[in-house]
């Protein structure tokens, strides 16, 4: 079983959670004694291309004539490198990009999709693949049956683990069609610190704080671990904090190693965002 692990990554950096999607294709390759090769876009740094290809795999394919996010150009990407490399299972990180272009990459490729994957495949019975449902309350064993297949990988859910062997960079050109997304401009969504989403550490206040001049002691907590923050929802709303930091049922959903939350009730819409953590203060 041959694997594509497509990296996504903005203003020529991999993203850090493509990193732990490579780690996770290349163990599923090595365990099936077959390849793993990682896919990506735009000017990508040379430091960059060397730390991924530490991860095990055999050939990175560099694609630099797309270099923003246009889901339908770069899931054509991610099915033009998997007819490449002959894979039989593309795996995505399970983040905002990945969201957009892992389902329309199944429709093309005709394959099983699994969102949101927590844990490796279990090849024992068939393929299945475990992920969190109704709001983290619950597992479910997904079993998919195709010939192809398709798994987006919840960020922070398996180590990244390097492999050894160097991988072969290829520069790699495919017709991908006319971009049915044109962007005029990007700008930064607020503040400057660690991305909310990649972060391992995070630390959140809700309206326990009893008002925005309190929120000193938890940027001042977030330096010295070198953590993010956040927020509950009630606090974005009533603009204390800005709302892409509002983690929760209808905010992002996050999964660091260690989550502290100060002065927050704990309401379920709340814990639906943060019960991936691994550590809960």
């Amino acid at each position: 079983m041959n694997v594509l692990v497509f990296a996504d990554s903005f203003n020529g950096s991999i993203a850090k959670s493509a990193f732990e999607a490579t780690a996770y294709g290349a163990n599923i390759a090595a365990n099936n004694v077959s390849q793993a090769a990682v896919v990506t876009y735009g000017k990508v740094s040379d430091q960059d291309l060397n730390e991924i290809a530490a991860y095990g795999i055999s050939q990175i394919l560099k694609c630099t004539s797309v270099d923003h996010l246009d889901p339908q150009q770069l899931a054509r990407l991610a099915q033009a490198a998997a007819n490449e490399i002959g894979a039989d299972l593309v795996v995505f990180s399970h983040d905002y990009s990945g969201k957009s272009i892992a389902p329309i990459a199944a429709a093309k490729m005709k394959a099983g999709l699994v969102s949101g994957a927590i844990d490796y495949p279990d090849t024992s019975n068939g393929f299945s693949v475990k992920k969190a449902v109704f709001s983290g309350k619950a597992f479910a064993q997904v079993k998919i049956n195709s010939d192809k297949k398709v798994i987006s990988l919840m960020p922070n859910s398996v180590a990244k683990t390097k492999g050894e062997g160097a991988a072969s960079v290829k520069e790699f050109s495919p017709d991908l069609g006319a971009a049915s997304v044109t962007v005029k401009e990007f700008k930064a969504k607020g503040g400057e610190g660690i991305n909310l989403p990649e972060a391992e550490l995070v630390v959140s206040a809700g309206r326990g704080l009893k008002g925005p001049e309190n929120w000193g002691m938890i940027e001042e907590l977030a330096r010295e671990l070198g953590a993010a923050t956040a927020c509950s929802r009630p606090v974005a709303d009533i603009g204390w904090r800005p709302h892409h930091e509002h983690v929760g049922q209808t905010g992002i959903a996050i999964r660091p190693d260690l989550y502290i939350a100060v002065g927050i009730s704990g309401a379920i819409q709340h814990l639906a965002g943060v019960n991936g953590s691994k550590v809960i203060v």
